[in-house]
């Protein structure tokens, strides 16, 4: 962790400066419809191996997922218009509330007291463990895990993962500015937000998160899916965030 710490700590420094000295913003005045296309598709096409993948894991309870999700989001509001809109913003949560009641009752009929273990792992609603593992309170704080140390080999390859994510969060922001209807996002303002998620990444590397600070491509296709683009909602989903990392059992709960 200590050498993971010191890589995202070094890798940060990439995205800071290509994003606030401006050198990314003329990157992206040279990308046309032509080539933004591609790349936003790209940046979706990589969502393919966390999401079939993983519903083969445990096709039961998958595959009833995703054709629930399509029916509350895209035919009942059309059955239904007096509802369209709650359907439409909720859909989401309805579909994992429904599915996990019903994840629920195959587990408690014992549908999987005689699977493969592996399967009851990614079937069962009592085998994460994440309930019992989780602290009731864990409040952050720098270096936790001590003193950062910097190795070039690690550094360079976290560098390199920093610059795929640098390419991704630039077809995100397209997409997401697309979705939410809104104007075209200023290349000054999209080299701007590339800085601003380096200081996530430099944040992520002292406080020890193990993980780097991207745009998350999912949510774009959450805002395509529930048309919901306000920043009050991020703000909030922010907020949200901070709340339950600090309350590890209520997170490990949600």
């Amino acid at each position: 962790m200590r050498g993971t710490q010191g890589a995202f700590i070094v890798a940060s420094t990439l995205q800071i400066i290509m994003g606030f000295s401006g050198l990314w913003r003329i990157v992206v005045r040279l990308l046309s419809p032509l080539s933004a296309a591609p790349l936003v598709a790209l940046v979706g096409f990589g969502l393919y191996e966390l999401g079939f993948p993983s519903v083969a894991k445990c096709v039961e309870i998958g595959l009833p997922q995703i054709l629930l999700l399509v029916a509350l989001s895209q035919y009942i509001p059309h059955a239904a218009p007096l509802l369209s809109t709650a359907f439409e913003r909720f859909a989401v949560i309805m579909s994992i509330a429904l599915i996990w009641l019903y994840a629920f009752f195959l587990t408690v009929g014992g549908a999987y007291k005689n699977a493969a273990p592996k399967t009851q792992f990614h079937c069962r609603t009592d085998r994460s463990g994440l309930v019992g593992g989780a602290p009731w309170i864990s409040v952050p704080y720098p270096f936790q895990w001590g003193a950062p140390t910097f190795d070039a080999g690690e550094a360079f390859a976290m560098m390199a993962a920093s610059f795929v994510a640098l390419v991704e969060s630039t077809g995100a922001f397209i997409a997401v500015s697309r979705y939410a209807s809104a104007t075209p996002c200023p290349p000054s303002v999209m080299s701007r937000g590339i800085g601003w998620q380096g200081v996530g990444i430099l944040l992520g590397g002292i406080f020890g998160t193990a993980n780097g600070t991207s745009v998350s491509v999912e949510n774009a296709g959450l805002l395509g899916l529930t048309r919901v683009g306000s920043r009050r909602v991020v703000q909030i989903s922010a907020g949200f965030m901070i709340f339950f990392s600090i309350l590890g059992e209520a997170h490990a709960f949600m």
